[in-house]
């Protein structure tokens, strides 16, 4: 029988920890699923937790030996070099760092396999979206490509066409590199401009390779960007290629570090914007690909005001559950929060004020301006890789 929804959690993904100070905290995912189930949001969704990914399986994506040093590390971190991208301060080796990478794999892993065989019809993994990893090195936090290792899954399993969104504020760059050549997989990311942040990579001219030219969809905002810009680009430069494209399933991580509050970025949204951004994934999901949609955390350093409430949001929307962004945060929350962090949350599921909702989205056919930057980073992209998919470029 098919469940709205599958939602991977276990308090085993929290051992997914690079120490004390590193901004990847996992308090972050403790008090999501925590705030989740004060909610009764767990309630609406069937809770998985499928243990670790084999070495056959990572291996569909990662290089052998990469792996089996990051299982030397595991077993010794004191061994640690900066070769395959870990012992750096963005990814310092820790023990049991195989296994606990190894699981958030296994849950992405889980939820598509879920929802391809029809189990679900959504699947969340806020645990996952390790977008920087590469084939043979570990990048940004991120040590395994859950996301890169569940599409290769449906390739493998003969779905012709997989879209990726991305809206984290870093550029999704290892999942568009793993599958560049690959015209089956469209990856898109909506990120801050790699002039002034990580990766520094995820430019409108990067479309795809050879073979897929058309494939790869990139919109580099400038810093500072608030909610209705940054709406505006992933519904005039993202939502149509998608359309286009006509994906078999819906694969989208929502890293909640474009926040106003974030510490490691430069954008200024609220969080309701980031929600307003899950619920057009949601439906477009329900447009494009029968329902079939796999979303995922990402990145997100505030650990106490902005992720726990984002995530939440994004596993009640998968449950066709939204919770209300006026609804109070429950009391023995808060509680819990100031005992184990220090610090008061926020005391409702939202950040703006009733009279500042909804937000209002200017649509691209109102007109291009080419005074405002976020249109022109718009516009760059519609120009690079519109023509590719038939659309047009100044018109939606």
């Amino acid at each position: 029988m098919s469940t709205q929804a599958c939602v991977v959690w276990g308090q085993d993904f929290t051992r997914y920890d690079f120490g004390v100070g590193h901004p990847m905290a996992p308090l972050r995912i403790d008090l999501t699923a925590r705030l989740a189930r004060s909610l009764g949001v767990l309630d609406e969704v069937e809770v998985i937790d499928p243990g670790v990914a084999d070495d056959e399986t990572l291996m569909t994506v990662h290089d052998p030996a990469y792996v089996r040093r990051v299982e030397q590390l595991a077993a010794d971190p004191s061994l640690a070099d900066t070769t395959f991208g870990i012992g750096t301060d963005d990814v310092p080796a820790f023990a049991g760092m195989h296994e606990a990478s190894a699981r958030i794999v296994a849950g992405t892993l889980a939820v598509a396999q879920r929802v391809w065989r029809g189990e679900a019809e959504h699947g969340v993994n806020f645990t996952g979206g390790m977008h920087h990893a590469m084939r043979d090195r570990a990048s940004g936090f991120c040590i395994y490509n859950d996301i890169a290792v569940a599409i290769q899954w449906l390739l493998d399993q003969g779905v012709e066409r997989v879209a990726y969104v991305d809206v984290d504020v870093h550029h999704g760059d290892g999942v568009q590199e793993i599958f560049y050549d690959d015209p089956r997989v469209l990856t898109c990311s909506v990120h801050e401009s790699g002039r002034t942040l990580f990766p520094g990579t995820g430019w409108p001219a990067d479309t795809g390779g050879p073979a897929a030219e058309g494939s790869a969809v990139n919109v580099a905002l400038p810093p500072g960007v608030r909610d209705s810009p940054w709406l505006r680009a992933i519904s005039s430069a993202i939502i149509p290629v998608v359309r286009a494209f006509q994906p078999q399933v819906l694969i989208t991580q929502h890293g909640c570090d474009t926040h106003e509050a974030d510490p490691l970025s430069n954008m200024a949204l609220s969080l309701d914007a980031q929600r307003h951004a899950m619920v057009l994934m949601h439906r477009l999901s329900h447009e494009v690909s029968g329902g079939r949609w796999i979303s995922l955390g990402g990145g997100g350093y505030d650990l106490v005001g902005v992720v726990p409430r984002a995530w939440t949001h994004l596993t009640a929307i998968a449950a066709h559950a939204p919770v209300d962004p006026a609804t109070s945060v429950p009391q023995e929350y808060a509680e819990h929060v100031m005992q184990v962090a220090g610090s008061e949350p926020p005391r409702t599921m939202g950040d703006l004020p009733a009279g500042e909702l909804p937000i209002w989205v200017q649509p691209w056919s109102m007109g291009y301006n080419p005074h405002s930057d976020v249109d022109r980073a718009i516009m760059a992209t519609r120009e690079a890789v519109f023509p590719a998919h038939g659309l047009d470029v100044w018109v939606d």
